[in-house]
């Protein structure tokens, strides 16, 4: 499978008119068995955990399980593959042993990328812990340097995902993703994800019309609309502005059904994979979730 910079315009494959679409899939059981319940939910592409997002490494991957993911997902056509990274990871973090870790663990998942041949993996920005955000953004340049430095010839790209703004979280605004970007020597690598969700929460009223577009303007103003690699389309829980990060159903919450429908089809990201990350209540959520947005895609 051929990979390509992140910078660089997606392969002609992409400009399809049908949309590219997934979700993020439980990693119960083998990681190769990830691949048979995107197929099972008709995904074209798919969003996994390479472990468990909620403690620090166990162990490694099995290499016999490494070859079987490659087997099935090269036999379903699942492509791109991205994989988020762990909760625990804090690449702002102002406690030593916590930063220095966040970075040992990234670069480990990097490298387990590289062997799943993965194209991207998705990270959230990090918190600062009431330092400062800008304390927060150098402390996150210099630990991207350096695993960008210590993964050097991969060809797994890194997403920064915006956010909601809660807490010291940072990335609800794209203006820190502009400046982290500007601090790195080796930028070619890294890209972003919209988080629907996360931008209403944060403030962007990206139910209406004129919301959107002044958003989809930021970002190109900020960093480029052509770094946009992944969209996590949730819905979002909770009032504008509101800063909580609650995913809801999609047409469910307060960007609503025709707001949804509005971000699925608007021309400036129609050709970027769609993940959700939509409420998983039980075993139909996400047939029901996905089934709902081909319906509303108008491709």
């Amino acid at each position: 499978m051929v990979r390509r910079a992140i910078d660089a315009p997606l392969p002609e494959r992409y400009n399809l008119k049908a949309m590219i679409l997934g979700a993020h899939i439980s990693g119960v059981g083998k990681i190769y068995q990830t691949l048979d319940r995107a197929h099972e939910l008709k995904c074209q592409t798919m969003q996994i955990f390479a472990r468990n997002p909620q403690q620090w490494r166990a162990g490694n991957l099995d290499s016999k399980d490494i070859e079987e993911f490659k087997l099935r997902r090269k036999k379903f056509h699942i492509d791109p593959v991205f994989i988020h990274i762990s909760y625990l990871i804090n690449l702002a973090s102002p406690n030593p042993k916590l930063y220095q870790g966040s970075i040992r663990a990234y670069v480990e998942d990097m490298q387990d990328a590289d062997k799943l041949k993965a194209d991207y993996i998705v990270t959230h920005m990090g918190s600062h812990k009431e330092t400062s955000e800008e304390a927060g953004i150098k402390r996150l340049v210099v630990a991207l340097n350096k695993i960008l430095s210590q993964t050097k010839g991969s060809k797994v790209g890194i997403l920064l995902e915006n956010t909601s703004g809660s807490g010291s979280w940072l990335g609800y605004t794209f203006a820190h993703q502009k400046k982290i970007i500007a601090g790195l020597k080796e930028k070619s690598r890294v890209g972003l994800c919209l988080d629907t969700a996360h931008a209403y929460l944060a403030g962007y009223d990206i139910a209406t019309k004129k919301g959107l577009d002044k958003m989809l303007a930021e970002v190109d103003a900020q960093v480029g609309l052509k770094l946009l690699k992944l969209i996590h389309l949730n819905d979002a829980y909770g009032k504008l502005a509101s800063h909580h990060d609650r995913h809801d159903h999609i047409g469910k919450g307060s960007i609503g059904l025709e707001g949804m429908q509005r971000i699925i089809n608007h021309p400036k990201l129609k050709n970027i994979p769609m993940i959700l990350e939509t409420p998983k209540d039980d075993e139909t959520s996400d047939a029901l979730n996905l089934a709902l947005v081909r319906k509303l895609s108008k491709n």
